[in-house]
């Protein structure tokens, strides 16, 4: 027998008083949607009321609608409910299906938890720079514990520990503590979803000591750096470098920065996903020895990389058509990336800068009390310009500065 269901012309933005005043059906069921979740609806009978959740659940190239019910509206309200939809159709747009005993939460795998991770971070609007992380992470550091589920590892604590040893011997102290706080982070969103999972089992891990490292230059050394820079053979990768140098920024904020991301009116590059992502967009105010890079990098880039140059401020012969790897080769150029944003720092010192110009211009957080959260960062673009041009001119003076005794 076919039950007739009835759904809502339009969305609503339901309220515990709202589901409970739903009439009920008078014959089959009808279905009222929720526009705060999208996916999540009441499902309305003649005698009762439920919370459903629906989507698409996409395995390769199959692609199927499925519906999970979730419980009755008198056992959970608007709000726990709009969590428990959220985490479910997570789980749907991970490829797990919530209603297959085997596929549970207690099976699922750590490949299904990543990409159910995954998918919260892009909810959040990280950068894609900490997603692209989190997969090469588990792709391949993890690669032989994708298919394996979250039960049998967080059961298994020794193992765990050991994988941070071998990761501290194999690629290093940090790299082993990086691993093992993405395999945190993905185990606690699973955690979430299925609260009977064990405890953590990043919890038994001792995590080796890290410290800042201390690889600023200082003006007495932009010299030397600076005869290096000038003997690389590709100029794009020259003035990408010095661009990092000039903006203290993250060079894998830089890698992707686009032309349309330049305000030529207001002199400043958008950075719209740095790391931390959309919710850090920033602008980088540019100073004249940054805008005569830029106009270096337009037209090196038109001849080198026609049809990249046309969108990326950065070219390159990649897939993505921008540069994907910033390192050199250190006998070559002794400093990049880190290295350049820790000396811009010294040059924001060494210049006079005051503390809180030197964390708008970095973008560092800068809001961790009361009084600084009242900063309104556009307000302070003209005296921030005039810091960078102070800071470009003292990095620019020291790198043409003669070596001492030179004649």
């Amino acid at each position: 027998m076919n039950m007739q269901v009835k759904v809502a012309p339009t969305n609503v933005a339901l309220t515990d008083r709202a589901v409970e005043r739903l009439p009920y059906a008078v014959e089959g069921q009808y279905v009222v949607r929720d526009a705060v979740v999208r996916g999540l609806y009441v499902l309305v009978g003649k005698r009762a009321k439920s919370w459903t959740v629906q989507g698409d659940l996409r395995r390769g190239r199959e692609r199927r609608s499925i519906r999970v019910s979730l419980g009755a509206t008198t056992e959970m309200g608007v709000k726990d409910a709009r969590v428990k939809g959220a985490e479910v159709l997570d789980q749907i747009r991970a490829g797990v299906d919530p209603r297959d005993p085997t596929r549970r939460a207690g099976a699922v795998t750590l490949r299904d938890a990543a990409e159910a991770y995954v998918k919260v971070m892009e909810r959040k609007g990280r950068s894609d720079r900490s997603i692209w992380l989190v997969r090469d992470l588990t792709s391949r550091v993890m690669a032989g514990w994708m298919d394996e589920t979250l039960v049998a590892l967080g059961r298994d604590r020794r193992r765990i520990v050991e994988r941070h040893d071998e990761l501290t011997i194999k690629h290093g102290p940090y790299a082993a503590n990086h691993a093992m706080r993405a395999f945190r982070a993905i185990y606690n969103e699973a955690m979430r979803v299925d609260p009977d999972l064990p405890p953590n089992p990043v919890r038994a891990v001792t995590f080796n000591a890290e410290r800042r490292r201390d690889t600023g230059m200082g003006p007495d050394d932009l010299p030397a750096w600076w005869r290096q820079l000038n003997a690389l053979s590709n100029p794009i990768r020259q003035d990408f470098h010095l661009v990092t140098l000039l903006t203290g920024s993250r060079p894998e904020a830089l890698r992707t920065a686009r032309w349309e991301h330049i305000d030529v009116r207001r002199r400043v590059l958008r950075i719209p996903k740095p790391k931390g992502g959309e919710r850090r967009a920033f602008d980088i105010p540019l100073s004249r020895p940054i805008i005569r890079a830029l106009i270096r990098l337009r037209r090196n880039g038109l001849v080198m990389h026609p049809r990249e140059a046309k969108t990326w401020i950065f070219p390159a012969d990649s897939v993505t058509g921008h540069i994907v790897e910033h390192k050199e080769d250190r006998a070559k150029l002794a400093k990049w990336g880190g290295d350049l944003r820790q000396t811009y720092r010294n040059m924001c010192a060494l210049a006079g800068i005051d503390p809180l110009s030197s964390r708008l211009l970095m973008n560092h957080v800068v809001d961790r009390d009361v009084h600084d959260g009242y900063i309104t960062k556009a307000a302070l673009m003209g005296t921030l310009r005039k810091h960078q041009e102070r800071i470009s001119g003292f990095v620019m003076k020291a790198l043409e500065a003669k070596p001492r005794g030179a004649s």
